[in-house]
């Protein structure tokens, strides 16, 4: 039998092919597996108040109906929402459950709930929010005052944040716990305490005089700068929508002044328009924002299968920037920062997101190089540019009918 090279030639380049192939899918693999995980547990966002006067602290903690049917059940009619009577039926299981994980200390005293004022399940419109407000003693010069958030500490898929805002006399202070950073804590100096006596019983400051001095922070805490960064850092790497939007990016073959191009077109846009809507200057509904970023994602997944080279994409990508900022802004809308942090606040979120985006460049970049450098890096742009096509599709249905 004569030997057939041609069949044994091609039977190589497919393996040769297949095992290329392989390389640059198990990294993709490794994130639809992150995705379905994210997709499995939504974004839960919770937001407390502790205003401290002279006369109490007040404690009030806000969290999402979905967070509180996964943490203490009662839809016994699987509608995905808590009516009047299952939401008494577990009124005791949540306060429980809440109790072991939120906890306030005053001079290193744990306080108890005893005075628990208000809890109430509040529609507003499609969201709703279950609203608890506690009573503390008050706190006095030089003594300490910690708050901790375990909530979700141990549900390694769960995406939780307690976006918290602290009022003393005139000051604010702001902070944002999630991951492993789950503590606040600060020791109100003499100057705080005066400013404290300033308001009225209810804590709003007299408006004469000046600023007095903030409080002093403990450095072993989570501050504020540094916890909005970790949660910028945090709130991209569980945007799977916005690294599938940057790998579809960058995924085309470019040159280095390209992507250099593309990469600051869409820092740019997205910051412009994260900046924006905090400020409340522009407020697109995210009924708009969710399904356009789905577009942006299938749009640029086609223009990868359908164009072998790619000019001007910077344009595209500024455009799309501008949606994808309106979409990273959604966790801080809805906490009202004071304006004397905004600012820092702001830009430290705004760093994270900047960080993880520039980490996610360089690792790509030497793949990229090998992926261009391949004769099949048609055939794996293609295949890849589908899959994100596929993603983004689905996505885009899944946000249009919810």
């Amino acid at each position: 039998m004569s030997a057939n090279p041609l069949g044994i030639d091609i039977l190589s380049k497919r393996r040769k092919y297949c095992r290329f192939l392989l390389l640059l899918i198990i990294p993709i693999a490794v994130f639809l597996s992150t995705i379905q995980i994210a997709e499995a547990h939504a974004y839960s966002a919770s937001f407390t108040t502790l205003q401290l006067t002279k006369s109490e602290s007040k404690m009030t903690y806000e969290i999402d109906e979905v967070s509180v049917i996964e943490l203490a059940g009662g839809d016994v009619n699987k509608n995905g929402m808590l009516e009047p009577e299952e939401f008494e039926a577990i009124k005791d299981k949540i306060v429980s459950v809440l109790k072991e994980n939120i906890n306030l200390k005053i001079d290193g005293q744990q306080q108890d709930w005893t005075n628990l004022n208000e809890i109430s399940l509040n529609r507003k419109g499609d969201e709703t929010q279950l609203r608890i407000v506690v009573l503390f003693p008050a706190i006095t010069t030089s003594q300490s005052i910690s708050f901790t958030d375990n909530l979700y500490l141990n549900d390694k898929n769960a995406n939780y944040v307690d976006l918290l805002k602290v009022n003393y006399g005139n000051q604010n202070s702001t902070a944002a716990l999630s991951g492993s950073n789950r503590t606040w804590s600060m020791i109100l100096s003499e100057n705080d305490s005066a400013a404290n006596h300033s308001g009225d019983k209810n804590g709003t400051p007299k408006q004469e005089g000046q600023a007095n001095k903030p409080a002093e922070t403990q450095s072993s805490s989570t501050s504020g700068w540094l916890s909005f960064m970790k949660l910028g850092i945090n709130h991209i790497l569980e945007g799977y929508d916005h690294i599938l939007f940057l790998l579809s990016l960058l995924i085309a073959r470019q040159s280095f002044k390209q992507i250099a191009t593309v990469i600051t077109a869409f820092t740019i846009a997205h910051s412009l328009t994260l900046t924006l809507t905090v400020l409340g200057i522009i407020n697109i509904p995210p009924s708009f924002v969710e399904p356009a970023i789905a577009i942006s994602i299938c749009y640029v997944a086609l223009e990868n299968i359908f164009r072998k080279k790619v000019n001007y994409r910077w344009v595209l990508t500024f455009l799309f920037g501008l949606i994808h900022g309106m979409g990273f802004a959604d966790i801080l809308t809805e906490m009202h920062i004071p304006k004397s942090e905004l600012a820092i606040d702001l830009a430290s979120f705004n760093i994270g997101i900047e960080i993880i985006q520039l980490l996610i460049v360089v690792l790509l970049l030497p793949l990229l190089t090998l992926l261009h450098r391949s004769k099949y890096s048609r055939k794996a742009i293609i295949t890849i540019s589908s899959i994100a096509f596929l993603l983004g599709g689905f996505w885009l249905i899944e946000r249009l009918l919810s």
